[in-house]
């Protein structure tokens, strides 16, 4: 009996477990649906939510069944942060982690009995490769305009901006403590070594990212005037070579032969597509801008180098490294979190990872002047 009544338990909480993934994939749909600037796109995606809320109700009345009350449908508070970006800034931004978290669960109701009779298994499948397929381009008669969007990881995008103000942050809370730890500089001192910390840092960042777009951007400049030529000289092996990759996303030969020519047959739209679909370079970005990249990577730098700093604007060396340490603590727990929103890890733990592993490097960084400090006195 007791084994039984144990079983029942563990049953609902993975009922509830899988109701509260289903309520989250439902909301997180609707709003990528509704930031979605393509009909076609934010179709899908309504779809896609139609299908989880239906999934949701199978386990909400699978809890009721168990003589337990469903959870109110409430996504949880990372879905909810998710929701914003993807509707303040496009779903394109949301693609590769709701594409990396669907290829994940593709198989979670595989082993689980409830699920077996439906088409919960199959479901998750097709989701895991559709969202694989708007990840990498979509074939069809709106291609050209979909494409360039969604083969940029904008996901990926944030992430970057995020490991930006940390390495900025992280980097000078490293510096200023272990210059205030040798005990042989004024406060004011380590307040210009931090500010001096933060341009040399955010200088260097900069100079890397404008140096990295502009090589990707004459690349891409190289390969699309090497398309162009060989549009213009062997135009029936393009149009070939275009069939197959539709061919190998599951078009039909004849309709991948179709759909290759009428695309390539608009002299206007022939590059474009190519560039698009074989060379996976958006013609009209051509890697993006390196004055806006390096602009972009600056000012993130600076934002996370500034929080160590501030506190020595008004305070002495000994009471600064410590209000510096609480607020880099502090900023590094936020930037974890945030770095949560697209790793699925839980906010708090990923909060407190980044901000023990900080606060270590930053008490060895003191340490070693403090060490330095009383040698050199």
């Amino acid at each position: 009996m007791a084994d039984d009544s144990q079983g029942s338990r563990d049953d609902v909480r993975r009922f509830r477990r899988n109701y509260r993934d289903e309520v989250d994939g439902a909301a997180l749909y609707q709003a990528m649906a509704d930031g979605e600037e393509s009909p076609e796109l934010a179709r899908v995606y309504r779809r896609l939510g139609d299908v989880e809320r239906r999934h949701a109700e199978f386990w909400a009345q699978r809890i009721r069944a168990a003589g337990s009350p469903a959870p109110p449908p409430r996504p949880s508070v990372r879905t909810r942060l998710l929701s914003g970006l993807a509707r303040r800034f496009g779903a394109g931004l949301l693609v590769p982690t709701v594409a990396r978290t669907e290829r994940l669960g593709r198989n979670m109701y595989d082993d689980q009995p409830e699920a077996a009779a439906t088409s919960m298994p199959s479901d998750e499948r097709s989701h895991a490769f559709l969202l694989g397929e708007i990840r990498g381009g979509v074939p069809g008669s709106s291609l050209a305009r979909l494409e360039g969007r969604h083969r940029t990881p904008g996901g990926n995008a944030v992430r970057a901006a995020v490991l930006g103000a940390n390495d900025g942050l992280l980097s000078n809370l490293s510096l200023v403590t272990g210059v205030a730890g040798s005990g042989v500089l004024p406060g004011t001192a380590v307040l210009v070594t931090g500010l001096a910390g933060l341009l040399a840092g955010a200088f260097s960042m900069a100079l890397g990212e404008w140096v990295s777009v502009q090589s990707s951007r004459e690349l891409a400049e190289r390969q699309l005037a090497i398309e162009a030529d060989e549009l213009a000289a062997l135009p029936e092996e393009e149009a070939e070579e275009l069939r197959l990759i539709y061919q190998a996303r599951g078009l039909p030969e004849e309709e991948a032969y179709s759909l290759a020519k009428r695309l390539l047959d608009d002299p206007d739209n022939a590059l474009d597509v190519m560039a698009r679909e074989e060379l996976g370079i958006d013609p009209d970005e051509r890697g993006g801008n390196p004055w806006t990249a390096a602009l972009t990577s600056f000012l993130l730098f600076s934002i996370g180098a500034i929080i160590p700093v501030l506190p020595f604007f008004w305070l002495d060396t000994r009471t600064g490294v410590l209000v510096s340490a609480i607020a880099g603590g502090l900023g590094l727990f936020a930037l974890g979190a945030a770095a949560s929103l697209f790793t699925g890890q839980g906010m708090w733990k990923s909060g407190l990872r980044q901000m023990v592993l900080g606060l270590l490097a930053a008490a060895v960084t003191f340490g070693v002047g403090r060490a330095l400090g009383v040698a050199i006195g």
